[in-house]
C-alpha cells in the first residue's frame, strides 16, 4: 500500500539488535528509537504543545476514541484536524480506539462488526467499526494511524486469541480499503497472538502481505509475566521487516526501554512518566525518587543533577516537596520525567552510534538498580539472548 513515511538506518549494534533510523514523517523527521510521550485529548496532562515542543519532542499521542466522543468528528473537520486544533507542529501518532476494549470492557461490547462502547461522559452509545476508526483518524489527520484490532487482554488463554487474531487481520483490511489519506497519513497494522508464538507467526505471516507503513506490536504490557514478554518482543523483531518501523505499544518503564531497544524496537509509548509524577514519583538515571517523602524537605538540589529540564534547572527537590500535592507539583514532576524518557532515548541513540550499546545498558543497569541482585531476572535473561551479559 502507499506509504507517506520512509525509513533510513544510519546506524545498528554490533552486539544487539539494536538500531537508529531516521524515519521521516508528513510533519518531520523523528530520531528512533523513539519514546513518544501520550496526549490522549489533545494534550499532555499540564503541558503546553510549546512545551513539548522546548524538549525537542518530535512525535506524540493522541486517543482517537476520546477525541471522537470530545471535541467529536464535526470540529476536528471544522479546524483542520488535531494538529491545528492543539496548535502541535511535530507528529502525532493516533491509537485506533481499541485499547478501551480492555480498559472500559465493562462498557464494551464486541462484535465482527466492530465495538460498541457505551460512553463514560453521558452513558450514550458509540459504535467504532474499523471504517469509522480510519474516519476519525483520516479528520484528526495523524502521520501515523492505528488499524482497529480486536484486542484482549495478555492474560487471556484458550480459543478466544485465536479469535481476535484473525478478527485483527479481517479488520486490517477494512481499515486498509477505508483509509481516504495513504498519501499523507500512515497506516500501521498491529500484530496480535497473545503469548502463542505460533499464533504471532502466523498474525506476522498474514500483516505483512498487507505491507504497511510500520508495524506495531500490541497485546503486551498487560500484567503478563516478563519473561514471555521479552520472547515475544524478540519474536517478532526477528520476523518483521526491518525496512519498516517497529511500535513496541504501551511500554514506558525505563529498564523496559532498554531491553526492548536492544531486542530491535524502534518505538514506545506510555501513560507512566506522566502518571506516577502526578504521585510525586521522580524518574531519574540512579533510579525512582519519591518526592513526597520528607526526607527531601531540606534537599535544595535539583531533582537530578545533570538533567537539563527546566524543573531541575529551576526548582529544588524541597520546594517540590513542599508543593508534592499541590497540581504544579505534579507538573513539575511531569517536566523531568517526560524529558527523562527523551534523554534516555537520546543517550541510548548515541550509545549505538558509536557502537558502545552494550557498555551502555551495563551502566545504566547499575545506575538504576545499583545491586545487581536488583536487576530484574528477565531483563537478563533477555539482553543475554542478544549477547549482553549484565552479571
Amino acid at each position: 500500500m502507499k506509504s507517506a513515511l520512509s525509513l533510513e538506518t544510519v546506524a545498528t549494534c554490533s552486539t544487539t539488535k539494536a538500531r537508529v533510523n531516521k524515519l521521516i514523517l508528513p510533519h518531520g523527521l523523528v530520531d528512533t528509537p523513539v519514546f513518544m510521550p501520550v496526549g490522549t485529548q489533545g494534550s499532555l496532562k499540564g503541558f503546553t504543545p510549546k512545551a513539548i515542543e522546548d524538549m525537542k519532542c518530535q512525535i506524540m499521542l493522541n486517543n482517537t476514541y476520546h477525541l471522537g466522543l470530545k471535541p467529536g468528528q464535526e470540529i476536528l473537520d471544522q479546524v483542520g484536524g488535531s494538529h491545528a486544533f492543539q496548535n502541535w507542529n511535530g507528529n502525532l501518532l493516533t491509537d485506533s480506539g481499541g485499547f478501551q476494549m480492555v480498559s472500559l470492557l465493562k462498557l464494551a461490547e464486541i462484535t465482527e462488526q466492530g465495538v460498541q462502547f457505551q460512553s463514560p461522559h453521558d452513558g450514550s452509545l458509540m459504535m467504532l467499526t474499523p471504517e469509522h476508526s480510519m474516519s476519525l483518524q483520516n479528520s484528526i489527520g495523524s502521520d501515523i494511524m492505528m488499524q482497529l484490532d480486536d484486542v484482549i487482554s495478555s492474560l487471556t488463554t484458550g480459543p478466544r486469541v485465536e479469535e481476535a487474531m484473525w478478527r485483527s487481520i479481517r479488520w486490517l483490511d477494512r481499515c486498509i480499503k477505508a483509509h481516504q489519506k495513504p498519501e499523507t497519513q500512515n497506516l500501521f497494522a498491529i500484530i496480535q497472538g497473545g503469548l502463542n508464538p505460533e499464533l504471532r507467526k502466523l498474525c506476522i505471516e498474514e500483516m505483512v502481505k498487507r505491507d504497511t507503513p510500520g508495524y506495531a506490536v500490541g497485546g503486551l504490557s498487560g500484567g503478563e509475566e516478563k519473561e514471555e514478554f521479552w520472547k515475544i518482543v524478540t519474536l517478532c523483531t526477528n520476523l518483521l521487516p526491518k525496512s519498516k518501523p517497529v511500535y513496541c505499544m504501551g511500554v514506558g518503564y525505563a529498564e523496559d526501554l532498554v531491553v526492548c531497544v536492544a531486542l530491535g524496537v524502534d518505538m514506545f509509548d506510555c501513560v507512566y512518566p506522566t502518571r506516577t509524577a502526578r504521585f510525586g514519583n521522580a524518574l531519574t538515571m540512579n533510579g525512582i525518587i519519591s518526592l513526597k517523602s520528607g526526607k527531601y524537605g531540606n534537599d535544595f538540589g535539583p531533582i537530578e543533577q545533570g538533567c537539563g529540564c527546566d524543573t531541575c534547572r529551576d526548582y529544588t527537590r524541597s520546594y517540590i516537596n513542599l508543593v508534592s500535592r499541590d497540581p504544579v507539583g505534579g507538573r513539575l514532576v511531569s517536566v523531568h520525567n517526560v524529558y527523562f524518557q527523551l534523554r534516555l532515548m537520546r543517550e541510548m541513540r548515541e550509545a549505538i552510534k558509536k557502537d558502545q550499546f552494550p557498555s551502555y545498558v551495563k551502566q545504566f543497569f547499575k545506575g538504576y538498580f545499583k545491586d545487581t541482585s536488583k536487576y530484574p531476572g528477565w531483563a537478563v535473561s533477555a539482553l543475554k539472548s542478544v549477547g549482553v551479559d549484565l552479571l
